[in-house]
């Protein structure tokens, strides 16, 4: 079991496909990314949550930051929830659970709701471990330019 991920610990690395490549959380070194964990595609929270961001993306994109959403869902489900719902982010697949166990949000057999904001130096700059769907991705976009995240 993974030690619980705190505010300036170094950000577990993970490998996604993205495009048919595989692609790191390191490759992005240099950049604020946000990594979301959510439990399932197609369910009306993780939808409302997926779709929040969304709505905001333009937002991140503006201010130089990356958006990952993980669940324990397959790639082709990742797909079809990403064309359903316009996603314009990166969604990456984690259907061995490695990831959601290196950032220790593993619940009973789904990822829990948890959002972490990494810095250009691939540490945590914060941790929500409490996520309301709804308008999450307004809160992340306050909390990065709080702490001075935006490029």
């Amino acid at each position: 079991m993974a030690d619980e991920i705190k505010i300036g610990d170094t950000a577990p690395d993970f490998e996604f496909p993205l495009n048919g490549e595989k692609r790191k959380l390191s490759d992005f070194k240099g950049k604020t990314v946000v990594v979301y964990f959510y439990p399932k595609d197609f369910t009306p929270g993780c939808t409302t949550e997926a779709c929040n961001f969304r709505d905001n993306f333009d937002a991140f994109k503006k201010l130089g930051i990356e958006v990952i959403g993980i669940s324990v869902d397959s790639e082709n489900s990742h797909k079809k929830f990403a064309e359903k719902y316009d996603l314009p982010f990166h969604l990456a697949p984690d259907s061995s659970k490695e990831i959601s166990r290196k950032y220790n949000v593993l619940g009973i057999g789904t990822a829990k709701r948890v959002t972490f904001i990494i810095d250009r130096q691939g540490k945590v700059a914060h941790v929500f471990p409490k996520v309301s769907p709804k308008d999450h991705a307004r809160e992340v976009l306050d909390k990065i330019k709080e702490l001075g995240l935006a490029s």
